[in-house]
């Protein structure tokens, strides 16, 4: 079963060319790194969305704009093309999508804001990408944190989480790096950067969380054009990155 889903694996990207099908690129991703068992997302009608994260989710979005389903509000990341193929293809359930990412924002961060910007929307499913300034900040922002307080801060955000909404449907999508980007040197971010996203891969299956590989899905698409075409910092998607992250997402929620 593993060999044939890394053939599949290879002969999407090879069968791409110089055109990549990025939904097929993302399925075959998804069927390589993901369990037969693993959880999906429900949708109910009216239901919350609610994405949280660092820049990556951010991405320029206006937080004084705090309205559900709105451009200003969504940004023009990955959220925003998640949400508009989730309300046009679910557009009888009505969700609701918010963003609250926060550039910069570290773990630690997420929870001194979790009470008015997470647990007050009550979401019914709950995203988060959030990893790489964990790392990337040991590095050039004098940030003292490890990949252990990574893991411990997480765990207990989490746990805390589902002990207030303990219906709550979680996604945790894996934090990446593009070896090739600008802000990437090889010596310094590999392979300490790979415990954190082992980590996120582990309390994915510790809380049942669907598991976003974000890393996979990049590591795939550079085998069709160069990391600096998805992410040319190697840590920001371009548009062709926020359309894979996407792409990735619905296909890992079952919600493509």
């Amino acid at each position: 079963m593993k060999d044939s889903r890394r053939d599949f694996l290879k002969k999407s990207v090879l069968a791409a060319g110089g055109a990549l099908m990025m939904p097929e690129l993302a399925k075959a991703v998804i069927k390589e790194n993901t369990a037969v068992q693993a959880p999906k997302i429900t949708l109910k009608k009216d239901a919350v969305i609610l994405m949280q994260g660092d820049s990556i989710t951010d991405a320029g979005r206006d937080k004084a704009n705090t309205a559900s389903n709105s451009l200003a509000m969504l940004g023009n990341g990955y959220s925003l093309f998640i949400a508009s193929q989730l309300l046009a293809k679910h557009a009888a359930l009505q969700p609701k999508i918010y963003n609250r990412g926060i550039s910069g924002n570290k773990v630690y961060q997420l929870r001194e804001r979790w009470e008015l910007e997470t647990l007050a929307l009550y979401p019914d499913v709950l995203s988060i990408l959030i990893g790489v300034n964990d790392y990337w900040h040991t590095l050039t922002g004098g940030y003292k944190g490890t990949a252990e307080v990574y893991e411990n801060d997480y765990r207990s955000l989490l746990a805390y989480t589902k002990e207030k909404l303990p219906a709550i449907q979680l996604v945790i999508c894996e934090p990446f790096a593009l070896k090739d980007g600008s802000a990437i040197e090889d010596v310094k971010w590999f392979p300490m950067f790979d415990e954190y996203r082992r980590i996120a891969r582990k309390l994915a299956d510790e809380f049942n969380a669907v598991f976003v590989p974000f890393q996979a899905g990049f590591d795939a698409a550079v085998k069709v054009a160069p990391a600096r075409y998805w992410a040319n910092d190697g840590v920001h998607p371009d548009l062709s990155g926020r359309q894979l992250m996407a792409n990735l997402w619905l296909e890992a929620t079952g919600l493509a």
